[in-house]
């Protein structure tokens, strides 16, 4: 079954190796494969990547886009060490986002990491308020 993917005018998304950009009109695609695709709400720049969660999402990002995500498991480890170190509170999210690693889904990893950098904000912002 063909994933369908409908852009907006400008919207770009990243296909494997390549970045597509539409036209200036709604396009429809379908594709098929096995081929990574970030569309690009889902994509994080490295400038963007402030904050320890964030640099979490980023490499999980190269994992994903990778045809050797295991390249990237090192630093993904170190960063998840540091999170656990600063926020204990993260394990379960952590553990979460690990087993879908662990089991090939990244793309469902991602999604989950979005959570954390969600949870990451409250923390920043309770301790701002504190």
């Amino acid at each position: 079954m063909a994933l369908k993917v409908e852009l907006k005018p400008g919207e770009r998304f990243i296909l494997g190796d390549s970045i597509i950009t539409n036209d200036d009109q709604r396009t429809r695609l379908f594709i098929e494969g096995d081929a990574p695709i970030l569309r690009e709400k889902d994509i994080l720049r490295l400038d963007e990547a402030d904050t320890p969660c964030k640099k979490i999402y980023l490499v999980l990002q190269m994992m994903y886009l990778s045809t050797d995500p295991m390249q990237h498991h090192e630093l993904y480890f170190q960063l998840v060490r540091d999170v656990l170190q600063a926020a204990p509170s993260t394990g379960p999210m952590l553990d979460n986002i690990n087993n879908k690693i662990l089991t090939g889904q990244l793309y469902k990893a991602l999604k989950e990491t979005r959570k954390l950098i969600e949870y990451e904000r409250e923390l920043i912002s309770n301790v701002k308020t504190a």
